[in-house]
């Protein structure tokens, strides 16, 4: 039994250190021409526009959610008209970063492990390599680097979605101005709230395209290696985006003391 744990332990810690050396060679690859322009810009497009309607949805959706519990709760202390500022503040800070995260890891983690699967099983890649292509360069990089720059945009969109969404709520159960709810919210928001809880998403980003690219790339065993890498990609990138929140959201609370 104990071998068969420390196996399995082995086994994990060796596919972390494959997936964390191919990380680190899409990151030094990216700063090294040629740097693949019109591709990246097609990915943008492919993951950070067709993904908006997801995450503004999902983000109206979250601010209702979140302002009904916060009235409910502020209710009782006579505190309602601090429900603008602890909605704002809670989307900005955590709420929109890591749904905003988890989301695109399943939309976008699953559509590039299936894209680079299917092409990996059906011998494309290959061929990429025998036209002189630097298929790991051209199908992997653009795709890391596309998601750094598109997943904190739409954690952007999200945090105002899901604010837009409280100010739904909240009208319809205090008749509130757009204006005042707006002026209540950023009471207390400022860009050292803002920027580092925006920018730990491109590790998010990071995260989700190298799972997925790694796991599209080691495809195996036909179509059935596809939906495998598919359902591995959302799983893995998940979970290691939900292990990297708590360890960024520390860095950020000892980097910017404010934000405690």
């Amino acid at each position: 039994m104990f071998e068969q744990l420390g196996l399995a332990i082995a086994l994990m810690l060796a596919w972390v250190g494959e997936v964390s050396l191919f990380g680190a060679r899409a990151l030094r690859d990216a700063f090294r021409p040629p740097f693949e322009l019109e591709e990246i810009t097609r990915q943008i497009y492919d993951i950070g526009w067709r993904s908006a309607p997801l995450i503004f949805m999902s983000g109206v959706a979250v601010g209702v959610v979140l302002s009904m519990h916060t009235r409910a709760s502020l209710e009782r202390f006579g505190a309602v008209s601090m429900i603008p500022a602890g909605l704002a503040i809670a989307m900005i800070r955590e709420t929109g970063p890591l749904t905003a995260g988890l989301l695109l890891s399943g939309r976008v983690g699953a559509g590039i492990g299936a894209e680079l699967g299917a092409m990996k099983v059906t011998e494309q890649i290959d061929a990429l390599e025998a036209t002189a292509v630097d298929s790991f360069k051209y199908l992997a990089v653009t795709r890391i680097v596309a998601c750094i720059i598109a997943v904190p945009l739409l954690t952007t969109l999200m945090d105002f979605a899901g604010i837009f969404g409280g100010f739904l709520a909240e009208h319809a159960a205090s008749g509130m101005t757009f204006r005042l709810y707006f002026q209540r919210s950023f009471l207390f928001i400022g860009f050292d709230d803002f920027i580092p809880a925006t920018l730990k998403t491109a590790v998010f980003g990071f995260i989700i395209g190298t799972v997925a690219s790694y796991l599209g790339f080691t495809t195996s065993q036909g179509t059935e290696g596809v939906g495998r890498a598919s359902t591995r990609s959302v799983v893995v990138a998940s979970i290691l985006i939900i292990l990297a929140d708590v360890v960024l959201v520390r860095a950020i609370f000892f980097l910017f003391p404010r934000t405690k």
